[in-house]
């Protein structure tokens, strides 16, 4: 039950203390100038408890978001060390931006406010950041968010719930043609470090992500099966890469001039205990080839598209690139149209006749 009690300062001003007590619960209380402003948190306060919400809301205002995103960091880092990585990019943006505001003071304007401002802030290499970016950033506090609900119980109601994600364009579907693949092909030969035409065709025949390939190891190759065992992938499932013509020949011939003092597939050249970083040599080669407007995860997309070429269906893209869906692989739909066709011909030949 809510009692008020008047007081009268020093200088004579009234102030008004409330009090709530409810059997089984500890006593609250609070201070105000105006009695109906006591009054009503009285009422409020002694609902939010007889509900079961008071206490919940009440650590909210005990924690910032400066507070959150470091306890969700080290959530992160012990579940997932490889997306801990990056999150402390997007997090970190965030933890500058509103880092000392207290949970209670996160508004769904305030964060919208935000977003904006990142929307039209630059990024790397980048005049201005894209929208899939902008929601990479909101995605990761959503999820912090989510977290100290469910888990910590820092909070009751998300702030982000009602926040649309903004709209992407359809995604990339950049590959090379038969020229451009011969030119970057040739260009990779003649790189003094051999290691990248390896790499190069693998990307190719496989499908496979460049992260994926350059940590790969010996172990992971099964040249009796002839595939490669990817057991970290981006979306935590084991994949098996066929290795077939060309590639395996390759890596097989890879294989056999090794350096054993790593199991490393792709050594660095000083260190064979660390992974090679490839970016100069693949862009120096890309510059020999004359190929603009092209990223190393371009290759996973010139695989797909040649796999829709040549007649094999979404369903099968999707399990060759590890994709537990179609919908990451529909971009490819329109260069399978010739394949469909002739399913649509054949289905139509056998039951019309």
């Amino acid at each position: 039950m809510a009692t008020i009690e008047t007081r009268i300062t020093e200088n004579g001003s009234v102030t008004y203390r409330v009090k709530v007590r409810i059997k089984g619960f500890p006593t609250q209380s609070a201070t105000f100038e105006r009695k109906t402003d006591a009054k009503e948190w009285g009422k409020q306060t002694e609902i939010a408890i007889k509900e079961g919400k008071y206490f919940r809301s009440a650590e909210a205002k005990k924690h910032t978001v400066k507070e959150l995103i470091e306890r969700y960091l080290e959530y992160v880092k012990r579940r997932n060390p490889k997306r801990h990585i990056w999150l402390e990019q997007y997090l970190g943006w965030w933890k500058e931006q509103i880092g000392p505001y207290l949970l209670s003071e996160v508004t769904k304007a305030m964060i919208v406010e935000h977003r904006d401002k990142l929307l039209n802030s630059e990024g790397r290499n980048v005049e201005k950041r894209a929208p899939a970016t902008i929601n990479r950033y909101m995605n990761a506090l959503s999820h912090a968010f989510t977290i100290a609900i469910n888990e910590w119980e820092w909070l009751q109601d998300h702030p982000m719930k009602k926040i649309s994600k903004l709209p992407e364009p359809r995604g990339r579907v950049r590959f090379l043609d038969d020229d451009e693949r011969k030119r970057l092909l040739e260009a990779c030969q003649t790189m003094d470090d051999k290691k990248l035409y390896l790499l190069v065709v693998l990307a190719l025949s496989t499908g496979a992500r460049h992260g994926e390939l350059i940590s790969l190891r010996w172990p992971n190759v099964d040249f009796k099966r002839k595939v490669i065992v990817l057991h970290d992938t981006k979306n935590k499932e084991r994949r098996v890469l066929p290795l077939a013509h060309h590639a395996l020949e390759l890596i097989q011939a890879w294989h056999k001039a090794r350096d054993t003092a790593t199991d490393l597939v792709f050594p660095a050249s000083r260190n064979p205990r660390e992974i090679w970083s490839s970016r100069a040599t693949w862009l120096d080669a890309l510059k020999k080839a004359k190929i603009e407007d092209f990223r190393f995860h371009d290759l996973r997309h010139s695989a797909a598209s040649y796999l829709a070429m040549n007649g094999a269906s979404l369903a099968e893209i999707a399990e060759v690139l590890g994709h537990k869906t179609l919908a990451m692989v529909k971009r490819y739909s329109h260069l399978s149209e010739a394949h469909t066709a002739k399913v649509v011909e054949s289905m139509n030949q056998k039951i019309f006749g």
